[in-house]
């Protein structure tokens, strides 16, 4: 079939503009009933904006709009076939385990990309620190981690330092949190530098693990290392990936390249998306640190490093499978 891609799409925008309203109701009150007329007018919008779909789909030159169109259907197909008697203290839990996830999985390629950020940043921290041991100064930002990791590690066994972290787990709790967030939230909306400022802020993290990564494995203190990270680590990590993710989803929906949308509706089309990342990222550095102040910061021989190793192993199992698995739906 052969459509005038433009006569089509500013004919056919007003529909969608409907729907999106209606939908945008509709999810600021989980609770909202729609009038009967409202219903089939609803109906109606579902099924225009589907067919429209169905055209777009053999039409390679409009891949935003077709990623406008797919989630806006599919919002649509779940007001549809749901159930809107639902009790609403489940509304949080299935979006956090349902729609997170799938989120994230739809932009999967950004978070690739974010991880290769990183993970730059990890390699050349890690050589920095190497070839010139005398830079730890320069590229550690935190003056607990400027001294010798041996040093640290026998007074943290001592215990010389267990009763300042014992007495101040919950501010110190907060504290790490409210940090976190706020990294997370500065590498996302650095998307608006068209993703410079979020591979930036990716790869300046990643130099900062590198060089404390190596620093302690050249200091033969590898299994306290791990222990001391990877509690927390396997998921705070992660979340900073995800928050990078969101940036370069941000960066391209500035930049359009291939489109034919406004800015205006680039941006519209991905805010939800964006939302739901950056929610999903601040659930999972509460988690994270809670865990750092109350598990990571307390070491052998109060808590076997094998023990936490373990916990971290087994934390990283279930973050990728929370992330990856995909459930099965009905079908339409």
């Amino acid at each position: 079939m052969i459509i005038d891609l433009k006569r089509f799409t500013e004919a056919e925008r007003p529909f969608w503009t409907e729907l999106e309203d209606i939908l945008a109701k509709l999810d600021a009150d989980p609770g909202y009933k729609l009038p009967l007329i409202q219903i089939k007018r609803f109906h109606y919008l579902y099924e225009r904006t589907s067919g429209g779909l169905a055209k777009l789909r053999t039409f390679a030159a409009a891949p935003q709009t077709r990623t406008y169109l797919e989630n806006l259907v599919s919002r649509a197909y779940t007001e549809v076939h749901e159930t809107r008697e639902r009790p609403h203290r489940f509304a949080l839990l299935q979006w956090f385990f349902k729609t997170f996830p799938e989120t994230f999985r739809r932009h999967i390629g950004s978070f690739w990309i974010s991880c290769t950020a990183m993970l730059v940043g990890v390699v050349l921290g890690a050589v920095i620190l190497a070839l010139d041991p005398e830079r730890k100064d320069v590229i550690l930002p935190f003056s607990h981690l400027l001294g010798d990791p041996a040093e640290r590690v026998r007074m943290e066994e001592s215990g010389a330092t267990g009763r300042e972290i014992g007495g101040q787990h919950a501010h110190f709790s907060s504290t790490l949190m409210t940090h976190n967030t706020r990294v997370a939230i500065t590498t996302l909306s650095l998307g608006m530098t068209f993703g410079i400022g979020t591979l930036i802020s990716l790869f300046y993290n990643g130099v900062i693990l590198g060089a404390v990564a190596w620093d302690y494995m050249l200091a033969g203190q590898t299994i306290f290392l791990l222990g001391w990270l990877m509690p927390h680590g396997v998921i705070e990590i992660p979340a900073i990936l995800i928050a990078g993710q969101g940036g370069l989803l941000l960066a391209a929906a500035l930049i359009g390249r291939g489109s034919r949308a406004t800015l205006r509706q680039r941006v519209k089309a991905i805010s939800n998306d964006l939302l739901t990342l950056i929610g999903g990222v601040a659930c999972l550095l509460v988690w994270a640190g809670i865990i750092e102040a109350f598990l990571s910061q307390y070491h052998a021989p109060v808590i076997p490093y094998w023990v936490k190793i373990l916990f971290g192993g087994i934390e990283l199992v279930f973050l990728v499978g929370f992330l990856t698995h995909r459930r099965k739906t009905a079908s339409a």
